[in-house]
């Protein structure tokens, strides 16, 4: 439903273009704060409990925002929902030109989250229709650009600062790239229908105990990367390194991730099972995460760059095997939506829980050891997606044939 220009070839090139230019701003806003948190904690005030918030309140937002998405998308149409999510996502990073104060902050986050709910939820279900045959690629290019933006912000941000700039221009100047977005959106997307969602979707997906299944292995597994742009740079700090080489670890991890986004999902196309791949990225993680604990300060770029490619691998494989579910895109775009909806809830929580656990400890090691238990349970949950199950794990009225699908002739992307 996206329509671009007449050639087919054109309009492909300029979807990849537009989802590239998009994904690049989902994460800036909230990595870049992680390398000047103690900068802005002492001339905010806030603490780190506070603090965690920047990270929690935008990914519960995410989560939340996952569930709404699709009907307003079905209600207003793609390209209107995609230009006033853009909209509200360049509100929210500009306003922290003016973010003084604590309260003033965590506004911002809150404007960012709600927009990148939206853009999160919609870019799934474009890629199933108008990149069928390469779900795994696409994916994977979506994948690696979002991790990307995070790095150049997490660049950016402290490098600025040492510069010169205050820590509120530093984050501000982050919204230009999202005004290009909004600018290539407008000129590539047209309207033309709205499509109405099938009665009763949400309702049989969330009736299933796969589609929970897949929230939970996708918020297990995403919460890592939540604790990881919060509080990996803190913890480098704490062991007395500066903000930028504590920023260049968390851009380490940004690009790893960025070559797990796109190598993983390559690998794994070819393989109906993505478990064993899904377990690989798992495994990383672990391996990141125990390093971390037991030698930080001995090979830490080494820890950061396995537990990036991890996260990013399983990121953009959880999304993969949620659109293997349904043959339907119209069906499968939802179920990755609600995937991420609960996901990003539950991924919300670990930021919060590591400042608590460093407010008693003084350290943020425990919240490590922590992610290797949540990746445990993701590891055990993992092996029930065996793919010959799924028209069983969903359903045969939800597996098998599309079902007719009504519109009025408003707008949409096609």
């Amino acid at each position: 439903m996206v329509g671009v220009m007449k050639a087919p070839a054109s309009r492909r090139i300029a979807l990849v273009f537009l989802i590239v230019v998009i994904a690049l701003n989902l994460r800036p806003f909230l990595a870049a704060p992680g390398p000047i948190l103690p900068l802005i904690a002492e001339e905010t005030g806030l603490g780190y409990g506070a603090l965690s918030l920047l990270t929690l309140l935008p990914m519960l937002l995410m989560g939340i925002g996952a569930f709404a998405s699709p009907p307003i998308q079905a209600r207003i149409g793609t390209r209107r929902g995609l230009l006033a999510a853009l909209g509200l996502l360049f509100l929210g990073v500009s306003l922290r030109l003016f973010a003084v104060n604590g309260p003033v902050l965590i506004f911002t986050a809150i404007l960012c989250g709600a927009g990148a709910a939206f853009i999160q939820s919609a870019i799934p279900g474009l890629i199933k229709e108008k990149f069928a045959a390469s779900v795994a690629a696409m994916t994977g290019l979506y994948s690696a650009m979002i991790m990307t933006g995070g790095a150049l912000g997490v660049q950016l941000t402290p490098a600025l600062v040492e510069s010169g700039q205050s820590w509120t221009t530093a984050l501000a100047i982050l919204s230009l790239p999202v005004l290009l977005a909004l600018v290539v959106a407008a000129g590539i997307l047209s309207e033309t229908r709205v499509v109405r969602p099938e009665r009763g979707l949400v309702a049989q997906l969330l009736g299933r105990r796969r589609t929970w299944a897949l929230m939970a292995v996708f918020g297990l597994i995403n919460g890592g990367y939540s604790s990881m742009i919060a509080w990996l740079a803190p913890y480098y700090q704490a062991q007395g390194w500066s903000g930028s080489d504590s920023g260049i670890l968390i851009s380490i991890m940004a690009i790893s991730q960025g070559f797990g986004a796109v190598i993983l999902p390559l690998l794994a196309r070819s393989h109906a099972d993505r478990r064993p791949w899904l377990w690989a990225c798992i495994a990383m993680q672990a391996t990141g995460f125990a390093g971390l604990v037991a030698a930080p300060s001995m090979l830490p770029m080494v820890w950061v760059a396995i537990c990036g490619v991890g996260l990013a691998g399983s990121f953009a494989l959880c999304l993969i095997v949620a659109l293997d579910h349904l043959p339907d895109p119209a069906r499968a775009g939802p179920l990755a939506a609600l995937m991420q909806g609960g996901g990003f809830v539950l991924a919300a929580t670990p930021p919060f829980i590591l400042a608590r656990i460093h407010e008693t400890t003084g350290s943020f090691a425990g919240g490590w050891i922590m992610h290797l238990g949540w990746l445990a349970v993701a590891a055990m949950l993992v092996s029930r997606f065996d793919p010959e199950r799924y028209p069983k794990a969903m359903g045969s009225g939800l597996a098998g044939e599309p079902k007719a699908t009504w519109f009025r002739p408003l707008k949409s992307i096609n």
